[in-house]
């Protein structure tokens, strides 16, 4: 990081309030070489902390800039460790609560961003959009606001967007931890003033949970990762030597590989398996139905939804 970068923060967020032309000035000096540093991401998060009052321009580089450096800035790209993971909950708890919408983008970002994230960093993003959602107030990156105590429209699309990340719980497809936080906004809510949106995913989140096909290859974990990504880089590697190697280990494997490729896995029956609901997937449902002793009109809506597909 410059000296004037920091320098700048600094000066930029004495008085808690941040211009555009000041944020303009900010972003030319931090990406200039296109790479967020250390030291530059720690200044961002400490003038983020320290703003009041954060406009539109503060919100679009702050979280263009953090899930640069969060995604990014350790090899192989795409894939958060555990370490910048860690590190990443702390900023954001640092003032004790997720306190804006800065924050909150910033967390939809790297799950939009990304290949994969740590176990760890999906289970503080459940708990975090949770509570952004039940106790949330005031605007959202896209014009629209939250609102404590319901679930409005921009609300029920910060939630989609989340669910659906490709580095969510499950890729494409909603993960059990995800379909129990769906219920407990809808228990939490029932009887507010929420958005049909709010209806529509949930009815639409459960029976993905329920019904998806999900690929169990469609996330690498980062160790995987980063040893195709060493193995593409070693410009000491030979295929002759790879082939030698194979070869030792199993005399076979030519036969797989060239002339005599094995019949590729059918997935249409794995996804017929997926599209019908497990025994296991019908308890979890009808406990969580049940639990009250009543089927309101959300639970009605995705029963109707199931019984139709």
């Amino acid at each position: 990081m410059s000296v004037h970068f920091g320098e700048l923060a600094m000066k930029f967020g004495a008085d808690g309030v941040i211009s555009p032309g000041e944020v303009l000035a900010l972003r030319r000096e931090a990406w200039p070489d296109g790479h967020i540093s250390q030291a530059e991401a720690e200044a961002i998060v400490a003038l983020n902390h320290q703003l009041t009052s954060r406009c539109r321009e503060w919100v679009e580089f702050y979280v263009e800039a953090m899930g640069e450096y969060v995604v990014n800035q350790r090899a192989p790209k795409g894939y958060v460790d555990a370490e910048n993971a860690a590190w990443l909950m702390a900023q954001l708890d640092a003032d004790g609560t997720l306190g804006s919408m800065a924050e909150i983008e910033l967390l939809v970002r790297v799950f939009e961003c990304a290949q994969n994230v740590p176990v760890s960093l999906k289970d503080y993003a459940v708990a975090q959009m949770e509570h952004a959602v039940l106790e949330g107030t005031g605007p959202t990156r896209n014009g629209g606001m939250l609102e404590a105590g319901n679930v409005n429209a921009a609300e029920a699309l910060l939630l989609r967007r989340a669910i659906f990340a490709p580095a969510s719980e499950r890729p494409a497809a909603v993960g059990r931890k995800e379909a129990e936080m769906l219920f407990r906004l809808k228990d939490a809510t029932l009887g507010a003033d929420n958005a049909p949106e709010w209806k529509h995913l949930f009815v639409q989140g459960i029976a993905n949970y329920l019904q998806a096909y999900s690929d169990p290859n469609a996330q690498l974990s980062r160790e995987r990762a980063a040893e195709l990504d060493a193995f593409m880089g070693d410009t000491q590697a030979r295929v002759g030597g790879f082939l030698g190697r194979m070869a030792k280990a199993s005399p076979n494997a030519f036969g797989k590989v060239f002339g005599r490729k094995a019949p590729a896995p059918d997935r249409s029956e794995a996804v017929g398996r997926a599209y019908a609901v497990t025994d296991d997937e019908r308890e979890w449902l009808e406990a969580r139905i049940e639990a009250d002793g009543r089927v309101d009109e959300y639970e009605q809506a995705l029963l109707d939804f199931l019984a139709e597909d």
